[in-house]
């Protein structure tokens, strides 16, 4: 078991599931299938940190996500290293 939790810059950023899901793609791309991962908002952090932790946490969801092919383009650019 792998768990991350983040800090969302502000309680109503309004990029914390896309931060969330881009932390999740780079850990199932980074690490073996047989780590389970758990990505979810620091407690008492958030206004919306219950809907966004339910929807990290569900595999479905997070799947569909990134059959949207603008969305995993958006992740995917969240994770680029980029040199200055």
């Amino acid at each position: 078991m792998v768990g991350i939790e983040f800090t969302p810059t502000i309680p109503h950023c309004s990029m914390a599931t896309l931060i969330g899901l881009s932390i999740k793609v780079k850990l199932l791309r980074s690490l073996p299938d047989r780590f389970k991962i758990d990505v979810h908002i620091t407690p008492g952090t958030h206004a919306s940190e219950d809907a966004v932790n339910k929807q990290l946490a569900d595999k479905e969801r997070v799947a569909a996500a990134l059959e949207n092919s603008q969305l995993l383009e958006v992740v995917n650019q969240c994770l680029t290293t980029r040199r200055f």
